[in-house]
């Protein structure tokens, strides 16, 4: 009896216990490509119907308080991309098992990815203001990472051969033609989802060409002293590029302003809507205003100062005639963020409250509103800056609750008196040191600010002069240090005397408090 060999030419061979970790691949590749499929088929639906990226806003609105802290705390602006690389790496391991699972237990694995596009498709039809057709980017992309899992791992399990001994072989090269394929419809899928979002560019190059009207009512020039120009202390006037981004919006919305529209609705006798044309024919206002975000951990850098261009809400308010009984206005974001800002601040006639087209001197950076935002003195910004706003809603706190109310915070918001220390850091010459920071409580003023190194006596800093009470302050003084390690703090008072706490306190529920503290060894 003649043994059967198996022919040169055969594209088989027997199957190995690799074959568990080509599947894994396998499902790593076809979940790519149908993640990449379901970008291409967002962005000719809606960009915020992609599975990633409704999938993680979901995960944002899920979050607690305290989770949301821990994350600005450890990454600051870089949250938003930890969170999708987080996302990502999930996904992956969880194709990796879909794969695994396929191999060894069919159709597990392909039932597995399913409930993945099935969970997309929920997420995004739930999403604020999202219709039906939400659902087809995950219902088409993971669709088709079930097909090319399948058809891949097919190619793995025995087959009978008439030129194999045991009678049965792995079609490898079949699968490598399946897992390549899946590669390149990623590839393919990913730059044609690319081509289409091209409206970040597009609405870039809009920005750059406007050029806004000059202010009917110009800020005051920044006072000489008011920037002290010390290394390592943080300017008076924050650039663009420089200010703190937190926000809800892991794809920052892409407004042309010619498509942008304002509707002034809810409890008020003359509801409008005011265009951007309409809205750079209106008498605009300059005004300096620091912003901070609540989850600024004491001595934090979310924090900034700006030169704002805008229209006061006020005036807006008074166009639209809120009635008896509002108090509250509800703004609302292109990409559904939403905040509660008290009727009576919007209408002091004493606060720059703004809404705002212009920073520094140029159109609004596109992931700070463009082509416009909220800009209210006195509270933290997650009850009153609210980004690319779409809609004014005058109501009440009792009917309406913003974004991250229902979540844990705090409904109004009030800024705390804080103050942080900037120079020096980690190290100092012995004798006089020179100690410096900003501090701020805006609306209010900063009246005093105080230093001390280890338990020692408290030190009065000199102020830098300041445009008004909406802006934050910069400080300076001078304190003998002997060679040795230290501690230096500060406090601050507002204008109308009230000191800072030293009680410490978290971000959540309506901001951090204590005394901001560092460590500084002298020589």
């Amino acid at each position: 009896m003649t043994q059967a060999t198996e022919s040169p030419a055969s594209p088989r061979a027997d199957s190995s216990p690799h074959d568990a970790g080509w599947a894994a691949l396998a499902g790593v590749l076809a979940g790519a490509a149908g993640l990449a499929v379901a970008e291409l088929v967002a962005a000719l639906v809606a960009p915020g119907a992609s599975t990633l990226f409704a999938g993680g806003a979901a995960v944002v609105d899920a979050v607690p308080p305290w989770l949301k802290d821990f994350a600005v705390e450890w990454f600051g602006t870089n949250d938003k991309a930890v969170l999708l690389g987080s996302i990502a790496v999930v996904l992956a391991l969880g194709a990796a098992l879909a794969g695994w699972l396929e191999l060894r237990r069919p159709p597990s694995g392909a039932l597995l990815i399913a409930v993945v596009g099935v969970v997309g498709a929920i997420v995004a039809v739930l999403r604020p203001d999202a219709t039906p057709l939400w659902a087809l980017p995950s219902v088409i992309g993971i669709g088709g990472a079930v097909i090319l899992l399948r058809t891949a791992v097919t190619k793995l399990r025995p087959v009978p051969d008439q030129w194999a001994e045991s009678g049965s072989v792995v079609d490898r090269r079949g699968f490598l033609a399946v897992t390549g394929i899946a590669a390149g419809v990623a590839v393919l899928a990913l730059a044609g989802s690319r081509a289409l979002s091209a409206g970040s560019a597009a609405v870039n190059a809009v920005r750059e060409k406007i050029r806004l009207p000059a202010a009917r009512t110009a800020a005051p020039e920044v006072p000489a002293g008011a920037d002290l120009e010390l290394d390592g202390l943080a300017p008076y006037i924050t650039p663009n590029p420089e200010f703190y981004r937190i926000d809800t919006a892991l794809r920052v919305p892409q407004l042309d302003p010619q498509d942008w529209s304002l509707e002034v609705h809810g409890m008020v006798d003359e509801p409008f809507t005011i265009t951007w044309d309409e809205l750079l024919a209106l008498p605009l206002e300059e005004h300096h205003v620091t912003l901070a975000c609540v989850s600024n951990a004491v001595g934090g850098d979310l924090i900034g100062n700006a030169l704002w261009l805008g229209y006061p809400i006020r005036a807006l308010l008074e166009r639209a005639k809120p009635q008896a009984g509002a108090d509250m206005v509800l703004s609302r974001s292109d990409d559904g963020f939403t905040a509660g800002t008290p009727l009576e601040v919007l209408q002091d006639p004493d606060r720059a409250s703004l809404l705002a087209i212009g920073m520094n001197g140029e159109p609004l950076p596109v992931d700070h509103g463009f082509p416009a935002r909220l800009v209210v003195p006195g509270l933290y910004g997650y009850v009153s800056a609210t980004k690319w706003v779409t809609s004014l809603k005058v109501t009440t706190f009792d009917a309406d609750q913003g974004y991250w109310t229902p979540r844990g915070w705090s409904e109004l918001g009030p800024i705390k008196v804080q103050s942080r220390i900037d120079v020096p850091r980690g190290s100092a010459a012995a004798g006089a040191v020179t100690v410096a920071g900003v501090a701020w409580a805006q609306h209010t003023g900063i009246g005093k600010v105080e230093v001390r190194a280890d338990d020692g006596e408290w030190v009065t800093a000199e102020l830098a002069e300041t445009v008004g009470s909406d802006t934050w302050r910069q400080w300076r003084a001078s304190i003998d240090l002997a060679a040795g390690d230290h501690t230096l703090a500060v406090r601050a008072t507002d204008a109308e005397g009230l000191v800072q706490t030293e009680a410490e306190a978290p971000p959540a529920p309506d901001g951090a408090t204590g005394w901001h503290t560092v460590n500084v060894s002298v020589g």
